[in-house]
Formats: C-alpha cells, sequence, structure tokens
C-alpha cells in the first residue's frame, strides 16, 4: 500500500455514518451483497436506540488510506454474556474490511487493547453486536445472498482473522429447505400423530396482544437454549425492543406456539426475508424506498423467508414428545406460508454439534448451504 494508513474511533454521528457505510467499498463488486439499510443499522449501532447498551459498552473503529476507509470493526463488553459464561470475556464484530493485512491487524489491536482495558481475558466473535444477533463469519457459502439477519464476506476474511492469532471455537450452519416437494411420509406420520394427541394444541400468535405472546416465545427461548455454547438470555429491554422490530416481518400463520395441556411448551418464528425486498434499494428508503418497501411489506408475500428462532422447553426435549412439537411447527408453518406463495425457507443458525436440530432439519429434507465461524483468541 502506498498511502499510510489511519485508524480512529467512532465519536460522532458523521462517524457512525462512515462505519455503518464502510462496507460498501468492500462488497462493491460482488452481486451476492445485499446493501443493508442505513436506518436498520442506525438501530443497531446507535447506543442510544438499542437496548443492548443497557447492559453493555461497544467501541468502534474505521481505519483509512488517503482519506478513504478501508476496513472497520467493533469490540464490546457485554455483562450478560459475562455473567452467563466468564467474567473475563469480551467479544469483537462488525468486522469488514479491504484485502489489507496491516489495516485487518491495526482494527485488532485497537479493539483487543480496548477490551484488555476493561478486564477482558479471552475475546469470541464476531457478533454484531450479540450472540443474539448477527453471528459468525462466513467461510461457506458465498454464491448466494445472505438473509435476512445473517452476515456476508468476502472469502479473505478468514485469513486475516486467524492471521491475528484468532482460532476456531464453533461452527454454526444455516439450512436451506426447498418447501415445493413437501416433507417425507415418516414425518407427515409423526406430525398426523402429534395432532391426534388431545394433551397437544397448536395455535397462531395473537397479533393483537403481540407484546404478551412475545413474552411468551422468549420465556420459552431462555428456557429452551439456556444449556447451549454462548448462551446470552433476553432481557426485558430487549423484549421490548424484539417485538418492535419483529411486527413488520411476521403475521400470525408464521408465528405459532404449541400449548401441553394448555400450557405454552414450544415456538416457532418465522420471518420474511426482506433482503429479498431492499436489494433494489441501496441501503436507502428516500425518496421512493419508502413506498416501495411498504407495498413489499403489506401488499405482497414473501417468496422467501427465515426461522431466526425456535424452541422447546427443556422437559420435552430428549423424548419424542419434543421432536414431535418441532416437526408439528415446522410442518403446519410451511403449510401455511407455502399456499400464500413462499418457496423457500432458511432454517438457522444452528450449532455444529447441536445433533438433535442438525438431525432434525435433515430429515426434513434440508441442506447447508452457508458455514459460519465463531474464532476466539487469550489476551
Amino acid at each position: 500500500m502506498t498511502q499510510s494508513l489511519t485508524l480512529r474511533p467512532v465519536t460522532d454521528r458523521a462517524d457512525l455514518r462512515a462505519f455503518i457505510r464502510m462496507p460498501r467499498r468492500v462488497f462493491a463488486d460482488d452481486p451476492n451483497w445485499i446493501v443493508p439499510l442505513d436506518i436498520e443499522r442506525r438501530d443497531v449501532f446507535d447506543k442510544q436506540r438499542n437496548p443492548y447498551f443497557a447492559t453493555a459498552e461497544a467501541q468502534y473503529w474505521i481505519a483509512e488510506r488517503g482519506g478513504r476507509p478501508v476496513g472497520r470493526i467493533s469490540a464490546q463488553v457485554d455483562q450478560l454474556a459475562r455473567g452467563a459464561g466468564e467474567p473475563g470475556l469480551g467479544h469483537f464484530g462488525a468486522f469488514d474490511c479491504l484485502d489489507d493485512a496491516e489495516a485487518a491487524a491495526a482494527l485488532f489491536q485497537a479493539a483487543e487493547d480496548w477490551l484488555r482495558a476493561r478486564g477482558t481475558t479471552r475475546v469470541t466473535g464476531p457478533f454484531t453486536l450479540s450472540i443474539n444477533e448477527e453471528t459468525g463469519l462466513l467461510i461457506d457459502g458465498f454464491d448466494t445472498p445472505p438473509r435476512v439477519m445473517m452476515g456476508h464476506a468476502k472469502p479473505y476474511y478468514a485469513r486475516l482473522v486467524e492471521t491475528q492469532g484468532y482460532a476456531k471455537v464453533r461452527d454454526i450452519y444455516a439450512y436451506d429447505l426447498d418447501l415445493t416437494p413437501g416433507f417425507p411420509p415418516k414425518i407427515n406420520r409423526i406430525v398426523a400423530a402429534g395432532r391426534r394427541n388431545p394433551r397437544l394444541a397448536i395455535r397462531q400468535v395473537d397479533m393483537a396482544d403481540l407484546d404478551r405472546e412475545i413474552r411468551v416465545v422468549f420465556d420459552i427461548f431462555n428456557k429452551a437454549w439456556a444449556g447451549n455454547w454462548g448462551f446470552v438470555p433476553f432481557n426485558e429491554d430487549q423484549l421490548k425492543h424484539a417485538a418492535k422490530t419483529l411486527k413488520p416481518l411476521i403475521g400470525p400463520e408464521r408465528c405459532q406456539i404449541i400449548e401441553y395441556d394448555g400450557r405454552p411448551a414450544a415456538f416457532m418464528i418465522t420471518i420474511a426475508d426482506v433482503n429479498d425486498w431492499i436489494a433494489d434499494l441501496n441501503g436507502s428508503l428516500m425518496p421512493f424506498g419508502w413506498a416501495r418497501m411498504v407495498w413489499r411489506l403489506y401488499r405482497s408475500y414473501p417468496t422467501q423467508v427465515r426461522v431466526p428462532l425456535m424452541g422447546v422447553l427443556p422437559e420435552f426435549q430428549r423424548g419424542a414428545l419434543g421432536a414431535t412439537m418441532a416437526f408439528m411447527l415446522i410442518s403446519n408453518i410451511r403449510d401455511e406460508v407455502f399456499k400464500r406463495g413462499t418457496r423457500r425457507g432458511e432454517l438457522g443458525w444452528i450449532l455444529e454439534d447441536n445433533a438433535g436440530m442438525n438431525n432434525m432439519l435433515r430429515q426434513i429434507g434440508s441442506q447447508i448451504y452457508k458455514t459460519y465461524r465463531i474464532y476466539e483468541k487469550a489476551l
């Protein structure tokens, strides 16, 4: 590189705008990258908007050459994650960079110095910003666009990260499901048996009382996933934010709950893949993007959907009843969205060592089409 490298922390709104828009330069020649909406990214990174920052702190940096951005990174300390895992845990995220080893090294050095000053002894990531948001670095599956709330990367990103001493701690999978064929006879028999069980009742969420329904869903989620690697529970403020964020993306037929003896026991949330709808907006709703987005949200039906959240209470997870609940949810929602025009779904992310869920998704015909890697480094 002929121009000298400079590194600066994000300190004001102009910096934040530059930080949010920096990946446009990296992915300018990538036909599979979907430009995120600037307004949505501000909701994530603005410390006044995202309830994540009620229990966490973060710092962002931009690397530049000749006044032009060449990379970015975040470092964050999440007290909920420290409480659930270890007191010295820290995270990095929002890593995007040109194939510039010097810039990557400077970005990681700044992030690690900041984390050390806050008592961090082990760094994991990338998380943007939480494990409950965009998680992992894409290492396989670069030839298709990312679905909503999933990240994208260049193939060289892994080299830049690993050169800084980071090693794999977990891989996570995203599964693609063609909804057209339906499910194998064995799965249909399991679903039929579940529907005949008088102790099981499946219902759609009540959109008129979405705040309460979201509480039901996340109560199951926090219990269902508590034993998984890296789990961080949702708190009250995050629940309210999730309800507000998810409302435009969900419909009652796409979000269902199973009750066992009248008590909520399992759920599945399926959201519209809005990445398919924003691909032509170039990150902006102005001047006419608003009209297009409103039309697509409320006047059309998604051809692609994503399942970001699913859970079964722990007491049912290791028996046939838990599997039956999961298959019932997947089958019911598949039937509802298919008759309305949806043809593909993404299910994930799924930890590589979650044998039960990986086996279940393979049984219904899903195939791994993207792999994301979570890294760690001792400081």
